[in-house]
This record gives structure tokens, sequence and C-alpha cells, in this order.
């Protein structure tokens, strides 16, 4: 047993009684001069010493030069993979999961097509695993040539390296995710300030929990159900509310349902997730969809759920008193560290070997906005429970 100093304070105090001058009055209990003689003799036995400040000096520089052995903390990941312009010389694969991987062999979609034509040239966002920009460009003409869509809208798909992002989504790390625009092609090239300026169009109504049928139409149910039907693709996300006009529609397809699943944002675009390519065994696969088409309790929940969250309400009471909210902790950066092996080799040296493939693109890159925030709570590769919850259940 280990004796501190309150071990002693006991017999300490009985002893110094026993010494004690008559002229100090005691009784029976002990009076009031006793209490406070005792009071403070406990006090100061035990009392913590405070430590002498050459101590306290050379404690501090013991602690410093520690963290000067350390180092500065890792590089972000996405600070490294943001940098990459050009892709990594090596074979085609995707490495990791879609939300924490990389990207090797990517290939660029022309920014181009006869059946598309890439927004936001200026992200360089627009590099994918060869079979998901196949699959764009075949989207892109069987679209034009069977569902009555102009083209595609391609939004952001991956970095030259996949890897996180500076901005915007936690996916699209593996070359395997795309974003469609909802908007139809227009009949003209647009220029690359209108890539960079143009806004895409929100198919919700003003009560943001269902569709606008002034913007949504038939075409645009067509394009989604082309996307989910083709057997490489393993899910299609889109709002609620869409998922919910495509169930109710009557001439849509409903054989691929299941892969069409409702997720917050996705208003103005729709996220084209592949499944992982035969040839990357490293790829990380995401749970299966499931064979239930989603049109009963799921897509419901999520609606009653939106018109909860977006319901009129009377306004707060002001506080009386405004008391400062803590700071949230930050989430700790991903670093190379944390992704697969094999993404050190991606990484190499990022340094292009010739002319980027926007050369006359000068406007910065925007921060994302608030629907690509919406989409970075991606889901991790464990099953989902027998009955999924829309508060914890991410698509």
């Amino acid at each position: 047993m280990k004796f501190t100093p309150r071990h002693l304070a006991w017999p300490v105090l009985l002893i110094a009684i026993a010494m004690m001058p008559a002229s100090i009055k005691l009784s029976a209990q002990g009076g009031p001069e006793v209490h406070a003689a005792a009071g403070k003799l406990v006090a100061e036995t035990t009392k913590p010493k405070a430590k002498p400040a050459k101590k306290l000096v050379k404690k501090k520089a013991k602690a410093a030069k520690k963290a000067a052995k350390k180092g500065p903390p890792p590089t972000p990941a996405k600070v490294l993979f943001g940098a990459a312009k050009s892709p990594a010389p090596l074979a085609a694969r995707a490495i990791g999961f879609y939300a924490k991987g990389c990207l090797a062999g990517a290939k660029a979609i022309p920014v181009d097509g006869p059946a598309w034509q890439v927004m936001r040239l200026s992200r360089n966002r627009m590099w994918g695993h060869p079979s998901l920009i196949a699959l764009i460009e075949r989207l892109a003409k069987d679209g034009k040539e069977n569902d009555g869509w102009s083209g595609l809208l391609v939004g952001d798909i991956s970095q030259p390296r996949g890897g996180p992002m500076l901005t915007g989504h936690a996916s699209h790390q593996v070359g395997l995710d795309a974003d469609i625009w909802l908007t139809p092609m227009p009949d003209r090239r647009l220029t690359n300030r209108e890539r960079e300026d143009l806004s895409a169009t929100s198919m919700l109504a003003d009560d943001r929990v269902s569709i606008n049928p002034k913007v949504w139409t038939e075409a645009h149910g067509r394009i989604i159900t082309r996307a989910a039907s083709y057997p490489q693709v393993e899910r299609v996300l889109v709002h609620p509310a869409i998922k919910k006009a495509i169930c109710e529609s009557k001439s849509l397809p409903r054989e691929h349902l299941n892969k069409i699943r409702p997720y917050w944002g996705h208003h103005y675009h729709m996220h084209i997730r592949m499944a992982c390519p035969k040839d990357s065994p490293g790829c990380t696969p995401q749970f299966a969809v499931g064979d239930d088409d989603g049109c009963g309790k799921e897509v419901d929940e999520w609606i009653a759920r939106m018109k909860r969250i977006y319901a009129p309400r009377p306004p707060a009471p002001e506080p009386k008193v405004a008391l400062p909210k803590p700071k949230p902790k930050p989430k700790p950066e991903i670093t190379l560290a944390d992704l697969p092996t094999e993404c050190k080799a991606v990484i190499g040296d990022t340094s292009p070997p010739g002319p980027s493939p926007v050369a006359d693109v000068t406007k910065p890159q925007a921060p994302a906005k608030a629907d690509d925030e919406a989409e970075n709570a991606e889901p991790s590769s464990a099953p989902p429970a027998k009955k999924p919850s829309i508060a914890g259940h991410k698509k």
C-alpha cells in the first residue's frame, strides 16, 4: 500500500492536541478553537508542495525537445493529391474504398464529345478509371438516341490521381464516381467561362421536399433509369423527391429501381457509382443495395423526415444571455499513411510531363456548394442493419 501525506495527518493531529497548552478550552466534542487548529494543521500537512521554477522550466524544455524530434505534422493527403496535374503512369486500377483511396492510370474524358460537355474545367476533376469514362460516353450516346436527352453536362469525376480533394466530396477518390448534371446539354458548345459560371438547375419545388413539375420531365427519369440499367453501375444517388417521382411514374422501367438510392443533396445532379472493376483487386466494394425497389417505406421515411426538417417554425425566443458555443473539434486530416500502401507509388512525382488538358481556364477553383458537401458522408464497407434508418444509414 502506498502511503501519502494524507495518511499521516491524523496521527500528527492527535500528537499536536496532546501537546496543546491548557489555556485552550477542550470540551467532550471539541470546541471551535480545536476544530480551527485541526483544520489548519490538516491543510498544511496535505497541501501539495509547489514545484520549483527550475523544475518547471526543465520540464517544458524537455517537452519542446520531444516535439522537435517528432518533426512537423505530415502533409494532408488532399494537398498531395490536389497538387497532381497528371495521372500516375501505372496500369489502370482503382485502389481502396470510394472515400479512402486513390487511382492509378486514370483517363480524362474529352472536354467535348458528340453528346456531352465537361463542366467546371478549372477543377481538373475530369479523370476516372477507363471503364467509368467509357460508361459515361456510352450513357451520353444512349440517352441522346433513345431517351430524348440532348446530351450530358459532366460534373466532377476524380482528380488525376484520385485521392482526397481539397474541397467538396469525401468520395470520388478511386475514379469510379461521376456527377452528371440534371440540366440537359444546350445545342451549342459552351465557352470555358460559361462552364465555370453556369449553375445547374434544381429539380425541387419551393417546399424543398417535392419535385417542381415545371422543371422535371419524364426525360429526366429516363436518363436516370438508363444509368441504373448498366450492369457495371453499382448505384445512382438522387434526392429523395426525385426517387419518389421515379417510383410514381407509370411510364419508366422498374427493373433497376433498387439501384436508384435516395440521399441528401443530389437535387441538381445524379451521382453514378461503378462497382469495382475486375482489373482492380485492391478496390474495396460497397455493400450491395439489395433487391427491394425502395419505393415503399424507405422513400416515404426520407420524405417525412425532410418535411419535418423544412416545415415552417415560429421564431425561437431570443436567449437572455448569449453563451458562446464551444468550437467543434476538427476531424483529423487524412494523410498518405491512412490510405492503402499502393497510393504511395501512385502519388510519387506529381510534376506534369506535358501541358494540362485545359490550358485556357484561369478562374480559380470555387469552394464546393452545400450540396457537394452533402455527399461527403459516405458509407462504410460494412453491411447495413436489417432495418435501415435514414438518420444513420448512409447511401
